[in-house]
C-alpha cells in the first residue's frame, strides 16, 4: 500500500483508530512528519491534538548509543545497563541531560508557542507518526507518555516493518498499522508526496487541533480491552472520497522516486539497511537525477551521526549527489572495542550494505571513509565483484588495509591534514601500494579531525570534485592516471 501524502494517510489511519472506541483520547504527533497524520486522527476522534517530543541521551564519547531519553514535565527514562556498561558518571549524565532538555524545550516552544501541554494523566495517549523505520523514537515516545501518566498507550502509524512492530508491541498497549511491506526500504518510498513538513506547518496544525473542532465531544465510552496487540489493516484502498491508497502490492511500483522534484532528495531519509543477517539504521538521501550515491564509512568510536561526515554529506547533497550514512555496527557490537578495529568485519558490512543499496537504487556507488572506515572502504572496493566508482579517505588509515591496496581499482583520493604528521606518513606509504589512479591531498595546517576554520570545507570541496569527476559521463577518466600529491 502506498499513500498519496501524509494527509491522506492520516485519514485512512483515522478510520482504523475510530473503530477502537477509545476512552478520553489525546492524540500526540511525533514531529515533524507525524503531525499532519495525527491532525487527521484527532479530527476523526474529536480529540485534542498535541505534540510529543523526546530527546535521546547519548553516551558522551559515543552519542549514537543512548543511555536514556527525556520528555517534557521532567520525565527521564534511563537504561541502567548502558549506564553501567558505558561507565557514564552522574556528572556526565547531568551535563548531557541539561543540553538535551534545553534543545527539547526550545523545540516545543517553537511548536506550541505559549500553550501548555495537554495533560495525559488517566487518559488514552494515541501516538502517531507518518511511518516507522527502526522504532527507536516511537518506543521512547510510548515510555514518555506512560511516565506522564497515560492510562493507556496506543501507537498508530500508516506503515512499519514487521521487526519494528514486534518490538513496539512490548511498549504500547496496542499498535495500529495499516501496512507492513515485506521489503520495507524507507518510509518515504511508500508515499507519492513525501515533502518535508516545515516548522510553520507543525505550529499551525497544532494550534488548530489543540481543542476538538466543531464543538465535538471527546469519547468516553467503555474501552474494548487493554491487552497488547497489533491491528494491521490489509484493506486494498480507502473508502469513498479519501483517495488514500494508490496500490496494494508489497513492493514499490514504478513511481518510487524519493525526491520531491526539487533536487533536494528525501525529506525524512531514515532507512533500515539489510546487511546480511543484521539490520542497521541509516540516513539515505537520493536527489532527483543524481549521478550516483556516496556511502559513508565512519571511523572508530563514531556513527552515522558524525557531525563531520554529516557536514560533508550536506555539501554533496547540495551538489546533487546522493548519500547514505549508516552505522557499521549494532549498539551491542559497538560496545566491544575489538569490533571497532575489526577492518574485515567493517568491510564486510560495507559490502553487504552496498549490495542492499544497489537493489534499492541501481546507481553508481562511491565510498567516503574516515579513520578506520577508510580502510574498510578500500578493502570493500578491492573485492573482485565490487564496482565502486571512486573512493575518498578523510584522515583515514589506509595502512590498515595494506594487504588489499594493490587490488583496489576505484580511483582513490587520500585527504590528510598537514599537521596530522603520523597519519600523513602512513597515507603516503599506503599510496605507494596503490595500483589504481590516486591522489594524496594535504589540507595545510589541519589536524586529524579537521577542526580548524575552513579545514572541513576544504575536505568537502575536494571530495565533491573527486566524486563529480568520476561520476560525470564527461568527467570520468578514460584510463588510469599516475598517482600524485597536492
Amino acid at each position: 500500500m502506498r499513500f498519496v501524502d501524509r494527509t491522506a494517510a492520516g485519514r485512512r489511519l483515522a478510520e482504523e483508530v475510530e473503530r477502537m472506541d477509545l476512552v478520553d483520547p489525546v492524540v500526540l504527533g511525533l514531529p515533524r512528519g507525524g503531525i499532519p497524520v495525527a491532525y487527521e486522527v484527532a479530527r476523526a476522534l474529536a480529540a485534542p491534538l498535541d505534540v510529543i517530543a523526546v530527546r535521546k541521551l547519548g553516551v558522551p564519547y559515543q552519542p549514537e548509543l543512548g543511555f536514556g531519553a527525556i520528555g517534557e514535565e521532567g520525565v527521564r527514562i534511563m537504561n541502567e545497563d548502558v549506564v553501567r556498561a558505558a561507565r557514564v558518571g552522574a556528572r556526565e549524565r547531568a551535563a548531557v541531560e541539561e543540553d538535551a532538555r534545553a534543545a527539547l524545550e526550545l523545540r516545543l516552544r517553537r511548536y506550541r508557542g505559549d500553550r501548555p501541554p495537554v495533560g495525559l494523566r488517566g487518559r488514552t495517549a494515541v501516538i502517531v507518526d507518518d511511518g516507522i523505520a527502526t522504532g527507536s523514537t516511537a518506543s521512547a515516545a510510548c515510555r514518555v507518555a506512560r511516565a506522564r501518566g497515560a492510562a493507556r498507550v496506543v501507537l498508530a502509524v500508516p506503515l512499519a516493518p514487521a521487526e519494528a512492530l514486534a518490538w513496539l508491541r512490548q511498549e504500547a498497549d496496542e499498535v495500529v498499522c495499516l501496512s507492513s511491506p515485506e521489503y520495507f526500504g524507507s518510509v518515504g518510498q511508500w508515499y507519492v508526496d513525501f515533502a518535508q513538513t516545515g516548522d510553520d506547518e507543525v505550529a499551525t496544525l497544532l494550534a488548530r487541533g489543540a481543542m476538538p473542532e466543531d464543538g465535538g465531544t471527546v469519547r468516553t465510552s467503555a474501552a474494548t480491552g487493554t491487552s497488547r496487540g497489533t491491528r494491521t489493516s490489509t484493506s486494498p484502498g480507502p473508502g469513498p472520497g479519501h483517495g488514500t491508497g494508490v496500490g496494494t502490492g508489497t513492493g514499490p511500483g514504478p513511481d518510487t522516486s524519493t525526491g520531491t522534484g526539487t533536487g533536494t532528495g528525501m525529506a525524512d531519509p531514515e532507512v533500515v539497511v539489510s546487511a546480511g543477517p543484521v539490520l542497521l539504521p541509516g540516513d539515505l538521501v537520493v536527489p532527483d537525477g543524481t549521478p550516483g550515491i556516496v556511502v559513508f564509512a565512519h571511523g572508530s568510536g563514531s556513527s552515522r551521526h558524525s557531525p563531520r561526515n554529516q557536514a560533508v554529506a550536506a555539501v554533496l547533497n547540495r551538489a546533487g549527489l546522493g548519500t547514505l550514512l549508516f552505522d557499521l555496527l549494532t549498539p551491542d557490537e559497538a560496545m566491544n572495542r575489538t569490533n571497532v578495529f575489526d577492518i574485515g568485519l567493517l568491510a564486510e558490512r560495507l559490502t553487504l550494505t552496498t549490495q542492499w543499496l544497489l537493489r534499492e537504487h541501481p546507481l553508481p556507488v562511491c565510498y567516503f571513509g574516515a579513520s578506520t572506515g577508510a580502510a574498510a572502504a578500500l578493502m570493500s572496493a578491492a573485492e573482485p565483484h565490487m564496482d565502486i566508482a571512486a573512493v575518498v579517505s578523510r584522515g583515514g588509515r589506509p595502512d590498515l588495509a595494506a594487504g588489499r591496496l594493490a587490488e583496489v581499482r576505484a580511483p582513490t583520493l587520500l585527504i590528510v591534514g598537514g599537521a596530522d604528521t603520523e597519519v600523513l606518513r602512513l597515507n603516503r606509504q599506503a599510496a605507494d601500494r596503490l595500483r589504481c589512479e590516486y591522489r594524496v591531498a594535504v589540507v595545510p595546517g589541519a589536524t586529524h579531525l579537521f577542526e580548524e576554520p575552513g579545514a572541513l570545507e576544504a575536505v568537502a570541496d575536494l571530495a565533491g570534485e573527486w566524486f563529480a569527476g568520476h561520476l560525470s559521463p564527461h568527467g570520468a577518466p578514460l584510463g588510469p592516471r599516475p598517482g600524485r600529491e597536492r
